[in-house]
């Protein structure tokens, strides 16, 4: 005799045999990798990367200063623009993108104050004085700073808003009143005057390449060069030249640039700045 089941039953025979073999049939499961409780990786710090706009005579300085400063902040690097002061004033007053304004002087960054452009106020970071260069060999002949007025001597100079030019007139005024000075001393040199540069690096280069017999710069510019002879400018007669920055208030990252700002300020930087010429800031 045959037996015949419907296909329901059928299903319920084999449900209740996998029941009573379940412990032994079902799969273990391993813990996967997205719910493993071992620690993430912690994230790498941010780096912050801060625009510094500098004066063309601290170009030399702020190679260094770069080097220095990231290896003090391994989460910082520095880009460095440097150009005449007043050009890079004007650049950050039009919207250029920049962190932080190393100026030759102190009036381009009050400028900025003045402007509403900066965070804080002007910071005083470095002094510098001025000298007389000359091509090494010397083709005009100078003696003492008296002779840029000698006629026929060719100066290189730099254009009027640049702060090396500002310093430079004091010096002539100066010069034009000291005991012994030439008889109009003052008109002698601005018709010695050759040509005026974009800042006051171009206007070292000028003498270095021979294209003129001497120049007004600074102390640190004349230091930093060996196709130059420098001579030297009476204290009584030089003209302190004091370099201030600000962070400018468009910036990212203020309170980075506020902190590369203080340690040029501080004990770090002024040792860099020492080892290129620069004086401390004048109180």
């Amino acid at each position: 005799m045959r037996i015949h089941l419907a296909v329901p039953a059928i299903l319920a025979l084999i449900l209740a045999a996998c029941s009573a073999d379940g412990a032994s049939t079902s799969p273990s499961v391993a813990p996967s990798a997205a719910t493993s409780d071992a620690p993430s990786e912690a994230p790498s710090a941010a780096t912050v990367d801060l625009t510094i706009f500098g004066a063309a005579s601290l170009a030399k300085v702020l190679d260094e200063v770069k080097t220095a400063y990231g290896a003090a902040n391994p989460g910082s690097t520095l880009t460095i623009s440097t150009d005449s002061s007043a050009a890079l004033a004007t650049q950050i007053t039009e919207g250029a993108p920049a962190d932080v304004f190393l100026s030759a002087d102190t009036t381009n960054p009050q400028k900025l104050v003045d402007a509403g452009l900066v965070d804080g106020d002007a910071v005083p970071f470095a002094g510098n004085k001025l000298t007389v260069i000359t091509p090494t060999a010397n083709p005009g002949g100078l003696v003492t700073s008296f002779d840029l007025g000698k006629a026929g001597v060719r100066v290189i100079a730099a254009g009027d808003e640049v702060p090396i030019t500002k310093y430079a007139t004091q010096l002539v005024a100066n010069l034009a009143t000291a005991p012994g000075a030439p008889a109009d001393f003052a008109a002698a040199y601005a018709a010695n005057v050759a040509s005026k540069e974009d800042n006051a690096a171009a206007v070292r280069t000028k003498i270095e390449l021979g294209e003129g017999d001497a120049a007004i710069v600074y102390v640190t510019d004349a230091a930093a060069s060996d196709k130059v002879t420098a001579i030297e400018v009476a204290d009584d007669l030089n003209v302190p030249a004091t370099y201030a920055g600000v962070v400018v208030k468009a910036s990212p990252n203020v309170d980075a640039a506020h902190t590369f700002l203080d340690w040029v300020a501080g004990p770090d930087g002024q040792a860099v700045l020492a080892g290129f010429g620069f004086l401390p800031p004048a109180p």
